[in-house]
């Protein structure tokens, strides 16, 4: 049986047990090998760690911020559907955006300070933000390729979200729990979460154990034979 009952007891074990690299470890071996997203998608600071269910969006690249005469209603909405997607953000999720060219920001402090309001976990997009002070002053966790000023309303627009969808090979299905911190970004799926973060939880208390016993002197090769953990 796990040690939580719900997701506010799942994420507090998590951030004080665990690391994205020790949660890779397990998935690789049970056979998910394509679960860390591209290693450009950064902490924009070190101290950051983001754990949450995943609130996939979906942008596309526009020119224009209205379309006069367009067959889609949606190329005369500003944003599209981003202020859509920002305000249905729930408690403990994870805005997760993909499909955009890197010719605009993702994300800004306006956008970080109704998600907060809503009691959302971070951001994590592939591709850039800005506002970058002002997110940085209120310390939400927001993950990103780098920082980049121009704004996406005439370049960019939030054609749907709550779907799943591909970031360089790794899916991401709505639910997922996504973890980062200052060496990557992974994705643990939802149907699996309990094994996989019970196991890591197991493994990183091991690891402890093996470091506490190479503190003392013990080869790395004894500790391997003895722990199995490396």
């Amino acid at each position: 049986m796990p040690e939580w009952k719900n997701d506010d007891e799942l994420f507090r074990m998590i951030r004080q047990e665990l690391f994205s690299a020790v949660i890779g470890d397990i998935m690789d071996k049970q056979g998910y090998l394509h679960q860390f997203l591209p290693p450009q998608i950064q902490p924009l600071d070190d101290e950051m760690f983001v754990v949450g269910r995943a609130m996939p969006v979906l942008e596309a690249d526009t020119f224009g911020e209205l379309v006069p005469g367009t067959a889609n209603e949606l190329m005369n909405q500003p944003f599209g559907m981003m202020l859509d997607a920002l305000d249905d953000l729930k408690r403990n999720e994870v805005y997760l955006c993909t499909g955009a060219s890197p010719r605009y920001a993702l994300w800004g402090e306006l956008m970080t300070t109704r998600a907060l309001k809503l009691g959302a976990a971070g951001a994590v997009l592939d591709g850039y933000t800005r506002d970058t002070k002002g997110i940085l002053s209120l310390k939400f966790p927001t993950f990103c390729c780098g920082r980049y000023a121009q704004d996406q309303g005439p370049r960019g627009k939030v054609i749907d979200f709550r779907l799943p969808v591909e970031i360089q090979g790794v899916c991401i299905q709505p639910g997922d729990i996504v973890i980062g911190d200052v060496d990557g970004v992974c994705i643990v799926p939802q149907k699996h979460e309990a094994d996989i973060i019970s196991q890591a939880i197991e493994k990183a208390r091991g690891e402890k154990l093996v470091r506490k016993a190479i503190e003392k002197g013990m080869s790395a090769s004894e500790a391997f034979k003895k722990y199995g953990i490396m």
